[in-house]
C-alpha cells in the first residue's frame, strides 16, 4: 500500500467543530478544543479527522456560509491554532480534511459585495444573475433545498439571484473560469499548508442548466410530503457538465500527491459512481449515504452492498458512512441495541468508513421543537422531522456539568450527562459501546482482510446478512443480526468453523463456532475461520 492510497485503509472521523470541544468557555467548540481532545482519536483507533467548516462566517448556516476561504473565524481560533492543530494532527501520525464548500459563499463574502454592486460589475457573472420572469416573478420554478423560490430579487440592480440554500448563501457560477480560478486557489492554499484532502460540500449542485429551463414536477409527490421534495431537479443538480469541473477539483489536488477528494454527492448509486471518473479523474471517494437512508432490513441491505459493488467502475474505492451533521443520529434510527451492529457492519464492509463523532458512544439524536430551532433549514421547513440540531449536540466527554464540553453556556443543551452517556463513563467498561468501537477499529488496523481484502455475500434469509472478508491466509466471516429475535444458521463449506474474535454483544469473545452457529437478537459476530 503506497502513500498515495492511504486513505483506502483509513478510518475517518467528522467532527462538528462548534460541538466537539469548547476551550474558552464561550459555549462554542474551537480548535483549540479539537487539539485537546486529539488523544480521544489516537485511542479510539481512527486515522483522519474530517472538520465542518472552521472559515470567516456569519454563521447564519453555521459555518457553511462562508464569508472568507482563507482565514479562520474568530468563534473557532485564529490561524495559528490551527497550525498548531494540524502539526499536532501529523505528530501523532493521523490526517486532516477540510470542509471545502464551493458551490455557494456567504453574502457578505467580498465576491458577492462586489457582484451586486452593479450590473457592470467585475464580478457581476461570478454569481447566476437573471432577469425577472414577463409578470415580474422569478426566472423559472426553480426551488430552494430550503424551502420556497431558490431566487432572491436585489432591489438595487432589478435582477434575481440563484440560491440552492439560504438566500444568504448566493451560489457560484462555475461556468464562469474566473470562479474555478479562484476556488482552486483556495484549495491550493490550503494544501500548502499541508491539508491532507477535503470533503466536498454538495458537489453534484456545482453546474447549472445554461437555458435555466423549468424542473419537471415529481409525479411521486402527494401532499404533506416536503415541499422540498415537490420537483425533480433535473436542471439543477448532476449534470453532464459535472464531468469537467470533477476533473479540474482532481487536477487541482494531483501534484500534492497523497491527498484525498471526497464528494457530498446525494445520488443513486447507478449515477453516484459516475464521479470517480475514468483514468484518475474524478474524486477519490463519492460520498456512499445508503446506510444512511436504507431501512433497516437485512435483505434490502444485503441487495444494497450487491449493487454498490457491481456498479463501481474498475479501481473505484467503496465507501461507507453511517451518519453526518445532516441527519438524525444512528443510535435514534436503528436503535441502541442495533448500533452495536451497525457498528460492526460500517467497520467491517470492503471500503473507507466515515464514522460522526459521537457514534462511538451511542450518542441518540436530540428532539427540538422546529420554532425555536438555531437550524435554518427546521425554520424554513417546518412540521417535517427535518431539521438537524439533534444531530449537532456537543459530544458528550464526563458526567457532570455540559458533560465536559464546556464551562459556559454551550451553543446547543448537551444531550445527556450521565457517566453511562459519556466517553469517561465508557472508556474503562469492556461492555461499552465504546469499547466495542475500539476493538473493531483496532481489528481493522490489524487485519488486511479487513482493509484491502475482497468481500463475498452469502446467502442468508430473514434478518441475517453473511458475508465474507479474505486477504491471503486471512479469513473472516461477519455474521449480524438486524432483527431482535435469535437466529441459527448451518455454516458449511469455507465457512465451517472458526474463532469469534469480536461481538458486538460482549461475552462471546474467544468462543469456538461450528456446524450450527447461534446469534442473539440484536447481535453481530466476526470469525476468524480455520485455516482450509
Amino acid at each position: 500500500m503506497t502513500a498515495a492510497t492511504w486513505w483506502k485503509t483509513a478510518t475517518i472521523y467528522q467532527i462538528y467543530p462548534r460541538s466537539f470541544q469548547d476551550s474558552d468557555g464561550d459555549g462554542v467548540g474551537d480548535l483549540a478544543g479539537v487539539r485537546a481532545r486529539l488523544d480521544h482519536l489516537v485511542d479510539l483507533g481512527v486515522d483522519a479527522l474530517w472538520l465542518s467548516p472552521i472559515f470567516v462566517s456569519p454563521m447564519r448556516d453555521f459555518g457553511y456560509d462562508i464569508a472568507d476561504y482563507t482565514a479562520i473565524d474568530q468563534v473557532f481560533g485564529t490561524m495559528e491554532d490551527f497550525d498548531a492543530l494540524i502539526a499536532e494532527v501529523h505528530r501523532r501520525g493521523l490526517k486532516m480534511i477540510l470542509d471545502l464548500v464551493p458551490n455557494h459563499t456567504s453574502d457578505e463574502h467580498a465576491w458577492f459585495r462586489d457582484s451586486r454592486a452593479g450590473r457592470d460589475s467585475p464580478k457581476r457573472d461570478w454569481y447566476i444573475w437573471r432577469d425577472p420572469a414577463p409578470d415580474g416573478g422569478p426566472p423559472n420554478n426553480w426551488q430552494s433545498e430550503f424551502g420556497g423560490s431558490a431566487w432572491a430579487f436585489d432591489e438595487a440592480t432589478g435582477q434575481y439571484y440563484y440560491h440552492a440554500f439560504l438566500a444568504s448563501q448566493p451560489d457560484l457560477n462555475w461556468r464562469n473560469p474566473a470562479v474555478r480560478e479562484a476556488v482552486t486557489d483556495v484549495m491550493r492554499f490550503w494544501l500548502d499548508k499541508g491539508v491532507d484532502g477535503f470533503r466536498i460540500d454538495v458537489l453534484w449542485h456545482l453546474m447549472k442548466d445554461q437555458s435555466f429551463r423549468d424542473n419537471p414536477e415529481n409525479p411521486r409527490w402527494r401532499n404533506g410530503d416536503a415541499p422540498t421534495d415537490r420537483l425533480i431537479k433535473l436542471y439543477t443538480t448532476d449534470l453532464p457538465e459535472m464531468e469537467e469541473v470533477v476533473r479540474l477539483l482532481r487536477q487541482t489536488v494531483e501534484p500534492y500527491g497523497d491527498r484525498v477528494l471526497i464528494g457530498e454527492i446525494y445520488l443513486p448509486t447507478e449515477r453516484l459512481v459516475r464521479y470517480y471518473g475514468a483514468d484518475d479523474d474524478g474524486v477519490h471517494l463519492p460520498f456512499n449515504f445508503a446506510l444512511i437512508d436504507a431501512p433497516w432490513d437485512a435483505r434490502h441491505i444485503d441487495q444494497m452492498i450487491h449493487d454498490y459493488e457491481r456498479a463501481l467502475p474498475e479501481g473505484g474505492w467503496p465507501n461507507w458512512v453511517t451518519g453526518n451533521h445532516d441527519k438524525p443520529r444512528l443510535a435514534t434510527r436503528v436503535g441502541l441495541a442495533q448500533a452495536r451492529v451497525a457498528a460492526v457492519l460500517l467497520l467491517t464492509l470492503r471500503g473507507t468508513p466515515t464514522l460522526y463523532y459521537g457514534e462511538e458512544i451511542g450518542m441518540e439524536h436530540a428532539v427540538f421543537d422546529d420554532a425555536t430551532a438555531l437550524d435554518p433549514f427546521a425554520r424554513q421547513v417546518p412540521g417535517f422531522g427535518l431539521g438537524r440540531d439533534g444531530a449537532r449536540t456537543p459530544m458528550q466527554w464526563r458526567p457532570g456539568p455540559n458533560a465536559g464540553f464546556s464551562d459556559g453556556t454551550p451553543w446547543l443543551p448537551v444531550s445527556r450527562t450521565d457517566e453511562a452517556a459519556t466517553v469517561e463513563g465508557q472508556r474503562d467498561d469492556p461492555a461499552s459501546m465504546l469499547s466495542l468501537y475500539r476493538r473493531l477499529l483496532a481489528l481493522r488496523r490489524t487485519r488486511a482482510a479487513f482493509t484491502e481484502g475482497v468481500y463475498q455475500g452469502l446467502a442468508a434469509e430473514g434478518d441475517l446478512l453473511l458475508y465474507l472478508r479474505e486477504a491471503g491466509a486471512e479469513r473472516f466471516l461477519v455474521a449480524l443480526n438486524l432483527g431482535s429475535t435469535p437466529i441459527s444458521v448451518r455454516l458449511t463449506g469455507p465457512a465451517a468453523a472458526g474463532e469469534v474474535v469480536i461481538s458486538a454483544r460482549p461475552g462471546r469473545e474467544g468462543e469456538r463456532v461450528g456446524g450450527e452457529l447461534h446469534l442473539d437478537g440484536d447481535n453481530a459476530l466476526v470469525i476468524a475461520l480455520d485455516p482450509t
